[in-house]
Order: C-alpha cells, then sequence, then structure tokens
C-alpha cells in the first residue's frame, strides 16, 4: 500500500509506518555466505577531484547540555614507529590451477602457520580471507612458497564413513582404498609475495587531522585482526559482524529462519583519538537441527508427506549438514528423483564372496548398518556427492548445522516478528556491548598487543545537546509546540485543508461496510476542515473477476467505473482485501498515476478506527495539494538564510532490487521544495537507471544542443514557476544512501550534472550549494547515564565520537518507541551557502518536522523519505510490466552495456506536481 498505509493502529504515521531496514548490514553492503569472507579491495584508482568534503568550521552551542555515553570504547596506540607489511597470497593445486573454492584460505594459512612457523620467524600474521596478508615487521624474504596437505576441506569424509553411492560403492571395506586416492586428501601451493609498506603513524596522524589514504589501509589492517580473532572462535562472520553459535542468542522469526543476535566491532578514527565502536547485530539463520523439521516450518505444513520437493531441493542446495551416527559434515548437492525405498545401488557382497547384489538405500541402512528409520522409506535421500558421482543419506539422519545464513528476504510477518524480538531497552543494550567487549577478550590478542594498542572498557562520554522542538502552526492561526517529538490534530484543523467533490470508492473484494466507512471518512475529514461531499458510487469488483491476474483486476474495475462516472474524479479511494504486499497495489497506482492521472489513496478496511482514519486523512490532504501543518518560521518567515533568498531543498536516494536481483534496474529518485518560502511542500521526480548503480546518471540528460531531458530540469522549473518566477539563489542536497567511499562520487559527479542542468537554463545563473549526506546504517548509539529512556527528540552531538577533521554530527531528532533509537549521521560535505553550526543544525532538525504524513519528528529529514516512498511507490510499476513495454528508445543502457534498461511510465501532468507519493 501507500508505504503500509494500512495499518489502523496508529502505524499509518511517523517513524514506524516506514519498511524497517534490513536486519543485519547496510544496504549498500553486499551480503556474504557463511564461510565468505572479505575480499581484498582492488587497487586503489588514483583519481583527482576538483572538490573534497569540507573541514568542520565550529561547534554548535544551542540547545539544553545533556551528558549521554556512547557506544565507543577508547583505543590508546602505543607504537608509533613500526610498519605493516602487506603481502599477496595466491593458493594453486598441485597441477597450477588456482583455488577458487571460498572459506579454504584460512584452514590453508593455518596449516601453512603451524607447518612453517620457523621459516616465518614465527610472525603472528593477519589473514583476511582472501588475497591479503599482514604482519607487524616484515617477513624474512619477500616472496615466500610453501607446500601443505589438506584432508578434504568439504566433508572431512575420512573421518567416518561413507554411505552408498549411485556407483555401486558401498561403504566400509571400499573407504579404507579411497583413502589412498589423491582427491582424499589435496596437495595446495602457498606463494605469499610482498605488495606494499604502511606506517603505523598514519593512524596517529590521522587523528590530529592530518589524514592520507595510508590511515584507511592501517584501520583496515586492525579490522581484518579483529575478524580474524572471530574465526578462531568458531564465529560466523558478516563484514565486521561476528555471532557465536549460541542458542541464547537465536530469536525464532518463524518459516525455519531465526533471528542470531552477535555484534559489530570496528576502529573509527573520532575527535579524542582512535575508538572501537561496538554494537548489537543481527543476522538471519537457517534453523539448525533435522533437515526435515526445518522443512516443514520453511513451507508451514504439518508432516513431511505434504512438504513441496521440488522447493526443498532448491531451498537446500549448498547447505551444510551433519550425517548420524558418524558426525560428518557435507554440504547437500540435491535431492532422490526416487524415494529411499526406490533408490537402489549394487553392493559388493562380504566374507570374501566375490558376488554383488542389488539393494535399496533404505533395506542397506536398515539391515546393514541396523539403523532405525522411521519415516524415510517414502521420502527423497539427500546427496551429498556430486551430481555425477551421488553420495546419498536418508533424509532423517541428516542435521542442518548451525550459523548457516539465510538470504533471501523476510516476509511481512517475519520481519515484523524480528522487529519484536530484537529490540533491546537501552540499559540492556548497554549490558550486552559490556559482555560482548569482555567475552571478545581483545587483550589477549597477540597482534593487537604487538600494534602497541589497548581498549578501556568503558562507554565514552560525551556531550549532547537537546535543540527545543520548532513551533507548529495548524488551521485557524492555532500555534502548538510538539512534545516529546509528538502531536495530535485532536480537535484541531489542518492548516491547509482541501475540499473533495468529485469522488468514488473502488472496493477489490474487502470485505466491509463499505457506507459506514465512507460515513465515517466524511466525518473525520470535516473535523479536519476538509468538506468531502458524497461519493458518486461505491464501485464493487465483480466475483468472476477475483481470481485473475491483477492487471485484468484493475483493467475490469477502471472499464466499469468509466462506463458509469460523467467524468474523470477528482480522486479515488481503494479498498485492498490485503494489509500489505497486494499485488493489486502496483498495477492500480500505475493506471490511476500514469494513464489517467487521478489522486488515489489505497487502504485496508480491517480494524478500522478514528486514529486510523485520521492518519489516513493526512494523506489525501497531502496528495491534493492541501498542507497538514506548517513550520511557524515558514509562515513568519525566519527561517535563517533559507526565508532570506530563495531557497530549493532537494531529496536524493536510489533504491535496488533485493540482493541478487541482478536484472530489476535500480530507481533514482529526487524531491524539491517547491512554493518558496515554504520547505514542507515537495514533488518528485524518479527514473530508472542500471542495476545496483549508486550514483544517479540522468541530473542532467542533454538529447540535443537545446533539450535536457534531465531530472533537475524538471524540478528547477517547477521551482521557478511555483515560487513566482524567482530562480533558486541556494540549492541544499540531502542525498541517502552513500557510504563514505562515495562522498567524492557526490561531490563531483552528481552535483557536476546539477550545476550543468543549472548552466544549461541559464549561462549567467551561478546558485550556491550545500551538500549533506545522510546515513542510517551505522552502529553508533546514545545512552543517558542511569536512565532506562531513550535519548530525548532534539539530541545533537557533533563532538568527542565525531570525525576528527570532517564535518559531522548525529542527530536523533525523533522519540524513538521502543528500545534504543537510532540517531542519524550528518555529514556536510560543501557549504557554499555559508551557514554557522547552529544554523544548519537548526534547519536539518526543522525538516525532521515537516513529514506531511506523520504526527512525530521523524528520524531523517522529511525530503529523503519522501524520495524513498517515490521510489518504492513507482518501483511497484516495474513489477508487472513487461520490459519490452517499458523499455524506450531514449532509455539509458545497462551496464553491461547490451540491454536498454526498462523506463517508468510518464506521469499525468496534474499529479507529477503534486505529493502522490505521500
Amino acid at each position: 500500500m501507500d508505504s503500509f498505509e494500512a495499518d489502523g493502529n496508529g502505524n499509518g504515521n511517523g517513524e514506524e509506518s516506514l519498511p524497517p531496514p534490513p536486519p543485519v548490514v547496510p544496504s549498500d553492503m553486499v551480503p556474504l555466505k557463511a564461510e565468505e569472507v572479505l575480499p581484498a579491495p582492488p587497487e586503489p584508482v588514483k583519481k583527482k577531484f576538483s572538490r573534497l568534503p569540507i573541514a568542520r568550521t565550529g561547534l554548535g552551542s544551542k540547545g539544553m547540555k545533556i551528558p549521554l555515553l556512547t557506544n565507543h570504547f577508547k583505543v590508546n596506540v602505543n607504537n608509533n614507529d613500526g610498519y605493516f607489511f602487506h603481502y599477496s597470497v595466491a593458493f594453486t593445486y598441485e597441477d597450477g590451477r588456482p583455488v577458487e573454492g571460498k572459506g579454504v584460505g584460512r584452514k590453508i594459512m593455518d596449516r601453512v602457520q603451524e607447518t612453517y612457523h620457523s621459516d616465518l620467524n614465527d610472525k603472528d600474521f593477519a589473514y583476511d580471507g582472501e588475497k591479503s596478508l599482514f604482519t607487524i615487521g616484515s617477513l624474512p624474504q619477500k616472496k615466500l612458497e610453501f607446500e601443505i596437505v589438506l584432508e578434504d576441506v568439504t566433508s572431512n569424509r575420512n573421518n567416518g564413513s561413507r554411505s552408498p553411492d549411485g556407483n555401486g560403492n558401498e561403504d566400509n571395506e571400499s573407504d579404507k582404498k579411497r583413502m589412498r586416492r589423491p582427491y582424499r586428501a589435496k596437495t595446495f601451493r602457498v606463494e605469499i609475495s610482498f605488495a606494499a609498506k604502511i606506517p603505523m603513524s598514519a593512524i596517529v596522524n590521522a587523528l590530529r587531522g592530518q589524514e592520507s589514504d595510508n590511515f584507511q589501509e592501517a584501520v583496515r589492517v586492525l579490522d581484518i585482526i579483529l575478524r580474524q580473532h572471530a574465526a578462531k572462535q568458531g564465529c560466523l562472520l558478516v563484514r565486521q559482524s561476528f555471532f557465536h553459535n549460541d542458542p541464547k542468542n537465536f530469536a525464532d522469526v518463524g518459516g525455519g529462519v531465526l533471528g542470531c543476535r552477535g555484534f559489530h566491532s570496528s576502529f573509527r578514527a573520532t575527535q579524542s583519538g582512535l575508538s572501537l565502536n561496538i554494537d548489537v547485530s543481527t543476522t538471519m539463520i537457517i534453523q539448525p537441527g533435522p533437515v526435515v523439521d526445518f522443512l516443514i516450518s520453511n513451507q508451514n505444513v504439518r508432516d513431511p508427506f505434504q512438504l513441496d520437493w521440488a522447493k526443498a531441493k532448491r531451498t537446500l542446495k549448498n547447505l551444510r549438514v551433519k550425517t548420524h551416527p558418524s558426525n560428518q559434515e557435507w554440504k547437500i548437492c540435491g535431492l532422490s528423483e526416487v524415494p529411499c525405498k526406490e533408490l537402489t545401488f549394487t553392493l559388493k557382497k562380504r566374507d570374501g564372496d566375490d558376488g554383488t547384489e542389488e539393494m535399496s538405500v533404505l533395506d542397506y541402512f536398515v539391515n546393514v548398518r541396523k539403523i532405525d528409520l522411521r519415516y524415510s522409506a517414502d521420502l527423497p535421500c539427500i546427496n551429498v556427492g556430486r551430481p555425477k558421482r551421488p553420495t546419498y543419506f536418508p533424509i532423517e539422519l541428516c542435521e542442518l548445522v548451525s550459523l548457516q545464513r539465510y538470504t533471501k528476504s523476510l516476509s511481512t510477518l517475519q520481519r515484523a516478528s524480528l522487529v519484536e524480538k530484537s529490540r533491546q531497552k537501552p540499559q540492556e543494550r548497554m549490558k550486552i556491548l559490556t559482555d560482548a567487549l569482555k567475552s571478545s577478550n581483545y587483550a589477549s590478542e597477540p597482534l593487537l598487543q604487538n600494534c602497541g594498542i589497548s581498549i578501556s572498557t568503558g562507554f565514552t562520554q560525551v556531550e549532547g545537546r537537546v535543540l527545543p522542538a520548532p513551533k507548529l502552526k495548524f488551521g485557524n492561526g492555532e500555534d502548538f509546540n510538539p512534545r516529546n517529538g509528538r502531536w495530535n490534530f485532536n480537535n484541531k484543523k489542518f492548516v491547509q485543508p482541501t475540499k473533495i467533490e468529485r469522488w468514488a470508492v473502488a472496493n477489490f473484494s474487502a470485505r466491509c461496510d463499505v457506507r459506514g466507512l465512507v460515513r465515517d471518512i466524511i466525518r473525520i475529514g470535516n473535523m479536519k476542515g476538509i468538506n468531502i461531499d458524497q461519493p458518486f458510487d461505491v464501485f464493487e469488483e465483480s466475483p468472476q473477476f477475483r481470481r485473475a491476474p491483477p492487471m485484468v483486476r484493475v483493467e475490469k474495475m477502471f472499464e466499469n467505473i468509466q462506463s458509469k462516472l460523467p467524468g474523470a474524479p477528482q480522486f479515488l479511494l481503494c479498498l485492498l482485501p490485503d494489509r500489505k504486499n497486494c499485488d493489486i497495489y502496483g498495477p492500480w497506482k500505475k493506471k490511476n498515476l500514469a494513464d489517467y492521472g487521478i489522486v488515489n489513496q489505497c487502504m485496508c478496511p480491517l480494524r478500522v478506527n478514528d486514529q486510523y482514519l485520521g492518519n489516513i486523512m493526512l494523506k489525501i490532504n497531502a496528495k491534493l495539494g492541501g498542507l497538514n501543518s506548517l513550520l511557524g518560521v515558514e509562515i513568519s518567515p525566519s527561517l535563517p538564510i533559507v526565508s532570506k533568498a530563495p531557497t530549493l531543498i532537494l531529496g536524493m536516494d536510489v533504491s535496488h532490487g533485493s540482493p541478487g536481483q541482478t536484472d530489476i534496474p535500480s530507481i533514482a529518485a529526487v524531491v524539491s521544495s517547491r512554493q518558496w518560502p515554504l520547505i514542507s511542500k515537495y514533488r518528485a521526480c524518479v527514473r530508472t537507471q542500471s542495476a545496483k548503480v549508486e550514483m544517479i546518471d540522468n541530473l542532467f540528460k542533454k538529447v540535443s544542443e537545446n533539450e535536457d531531458e534531465g531530472i533537475m530540469r524538471e524540478l528547477l522549473l517547477d521551482f521557478y514557476n511555483s515560487s513566482g518566477k524567482r530562480k533558486p539563489d541556494n540549492i541544499i542536497i540531502f542525498r541517502d544512501g552513500v557510504s563514505e567511499s562515495q562522498f567524492n562520487q557526490v561531490l563531483n559527479i552528481e552535483l557536476d550534472q546539477i550545476i550543468e542542468a543549472c548552466k544549461f537554463l541559464d549561462e549567467k545563473w551561478t546558485p550556491k550549494f550545500a551538500v549533506i549526506v545522510a546515513q542510517k546504517n551505522h552502529h553508533t548509539r546514545f545512552f543517558q547515564p542511569n536512565s532506562p529512556d531513550n535519548v530525548p527528540p532534539g539530541t545533537i552531538i557533533d563532538n568527542k565520537i565525531c570525525h576528527p577533521r570532517n564535518y559531522d554530527f548525529y542527530l536523533c531528532a525523533h522519540a524513538g518507541m521502543i528500545g534504543t533509537s537510532r540517531p542519524t549521521h550528518y555529514h556536510v560535505l560543501l557549504d557554499e551557502i555559508g551557514f554557522s553550526p547552529d544554523e544548519l543544525q537548526e534547519l536539518v532538525h526543522s525538516l525532521s518536522y515537516v513529514y506531511q504524513r506523520s504526527t512525530t519528528a521523524i528520524s531523517v529529514v522529511a525530503p529523503i523519505c519522501y524520495a524513498h516512498l517515490a521510489a518504492t511507490q513507482l518501483g511497484q510499476f516495474m513489477k508487472f510490466e513487461d520490459k519490452s513495454e517499458t523499455s524506450s528508445s531514449h532509455g539509458g543502457l545497462s551496464a553491461a552495456g547490451a540491454v536498454p534498461v526498462p523506463q517508468l511510465p510518464k506521469l499525468q501532468e496534474n499529479v507529477c506536481n503534486s505529493m502522490f507519493f505521500c
């Protein structure tokens, strides 16, 4: 629905109405499988950028001071003279083939250290699991070569028995012969070559504000040491997050999936020195235990005889199992085509008899191995061999090993369960972090000791400031001061209510009293100041189309509406049968916005009450051009700088398909403020671009000498036309979804396109720019000492744990519901406009109070939230479109350069300037 607006229990507004973020790692990171490790980065390309992020201009002073604790632990660095030596590592088999399997590297390097420690001068090393190895001080030679032997690294087959395989091989006798065969143990050649030297002094210099490339490399070495330390403790590694195999950290979220709680641990440069940032982290894992139990839970069936085995085969592929009674570990290759009782092989007779006999796998395990099998006879067997050389086990002898990551998207119910079970109140979170630091025992890590690094055990104390909430304006000139980041519209009217005159209801089989619902909507609307006429009609879906494809259902509904309405309606209310993820939503939105230009609102009329309908009216009023509330400083107008000169505010975001979906185009959305001096009204421009591309590539798109089809031209012209024919003197850009390594691209690629778009409209026009990046995917949290409460809304921190040189600050603008609030980390990359720290912080704080869907302050500025909503809503169009239909001749090419990126249909003029995304 309209970003899940159909929750009728007060969650249709504010922070909790947005889909929660993925639970483990930031969205710009690629998830790793359990055995994967962080690859070595490619050699940095020394590209000269004309703009670099600016240095901090000062600290803010406004607001009530408040003492806080943060989950940064001070790190003392005593070794300033040594060097990290970086070596490249290459593995090959005996015949010279490169080793490509994941997860083998650590086993090989452990054996190298164990076997050749004297050749390595007894040096400890930090190995990243891929192609990089680091030592403190050099190894004896610049190039070293070793040869080691490992048992079969995937199954450790020589530790136990082998089941019958598809080639007629039996278990124990032939197993002794196989022990001597080459594939039972593998020989590896290891080559270690010197690559670079990194001075440890780079860390100390960076803490003085003299950052260099060497600093990033040096801190990367320290983070690799933490990963290796966790790997030796048997943890699952996911980037810089570590997960122990401890059932008390598991939470069942349904479908055979567990939320596994671990902790994130990484080094950060701050104003007060180097710190270790430790935070609670969660990843999803497969439920360990009997394979059948997992499949029953995953497919939500009663017993194994109802399982869909084709689906089970896809789900189980490449998972690791232990087999009973030998406790060997294997990787699943597939399932047998026939049940256990019908799967036969040729068995050599025992007692010196050269004869053979045909036997089923079931008979073999029951009669030869004397293993009691209760339910395997009619179920497939698990193949842990290879497709052409299978090794089968009855399914009930197989148990999934723990800490195997589940990387598919969670269902709505699973996500809700995860959020509920992974919340921690501030004091509980502090205790978990203290315990995590103790159990990590970093003090015992020899490499950290050799670096001269010691880590304090106490939370860092910082000073926060609580900014006062901005005054809001409601209808009839009423002022209101929000309390604890919240307000409501009980007995209050919208500041700019709209009128609804020509409208109708489309009911897609939702079961409810539609006439009663319409009466309630008109009543609630009138309370808010919206005059709503009686609807023209309620159009019920014909029962014959309820099982038709979504696009057909929408088409038939519109045929019915067109046949009876005298003209295009001003507004359509759509009643959906499912609360979330309804497949009618995308086609319905496309038909309304792109084909007919009709403002519309979707809702699911389950458990409807006045609060829910009030939340729905917030959205309807904003979509139809009204405003629910305004800031007092917008009406005065008295915002520093922004109210003095025409100022355009942009929010920019790019949304990508799920991990692994490389054929789904990414969607870039830019929203822009309009009707200056307002900062509460926006419109959006949304385009597709190549999959997984983070930089927005259509901001300026010159197609001829006099024609620009880029995003910015559309938005700049709208600002000019809606703001009294005035061009913006100042343009403030809020950018979401980029990591620190991409800051230079935002400053030099995206900003250059925006400047070109301005020049294309008027060569003499030179607006001033400010560029601010907002990050939510970080691990810094704040706590009030000896208090069970979250930090108050409006809490800002710009000292002690911020960057030693760059201009950044943390703002917790919203009131967290339950659990520890996540602050937003703002990075000011550029400020040509000349804001003082207090002025800029006040602007950012104010923009957290103008989100028209909400009656709370939100955690990140409204333009960014709107960009996310617009990208998500128009992204629903793509799900049901035929690619050839949406492709256009002027669409950009994909990254491969061959397939055109499908283009979104253009919205009708009367809705593209509205807040349709609200």
